[in-house]
């Protein structure tokens, strides 16, 4: 069964960097774009950031470009999302999300287009 499993969550203060990674099982999800959302508490589910299969091609939310960066190590199946600069207002439930037979430099924004979702990580940012 494909899997995918965040952790690197947890309590910082404003100001401080989390990492999350996303680790995923299966050849399935292997060769797929890749993606971070997040879902703060009374909230709809929000696109972060994006990356293609290839990795080549990123794209951010204009309230995390330039504060967060996306990667991915394709040899070891797994996403990452590094998290600087945090602000309380980045609360949330942080997701990563895989579209199988995605295209090699395709970034996808919209949850729909996604086909496995992890169970999320919290990330909670005290001012």
């Amino acid at each position: 069964q494909v899997q995918l499993v965040e952790s690197g969550g947890g309590l910082v203060q404003a100001g401080g960097s989390l990492r999350l990674s996303c680790a995923a099982s299966g050849r399935t999800f292997s060769s797929a774009g890749k993606g971070w959302f997040r879902q703060a508490p009374g909230k709809e589910r929000e696109f972060v950031a994006a990356i293609s299969w290839s990795g080549g091609t990123t794209y951010y939310a204009a309230g995390v470009k330039g504060r967060f960066t996306i990667s991915r190590d394709n040899a070891k199946n797994t996403l990452y999302l590094q998290m600087n600069s945090l602000k309380p207002e980045d609360t949330a439930v942080y997701y990563c999300a895989a579209k199988r037979s995605s295209g090699y430099v395709a970034v996808y924004l919209n949850p729909m287009d996604y086909d496995g979702w992890g169970q999320g990580t919290q990330v909670t940012v005290s001012s």
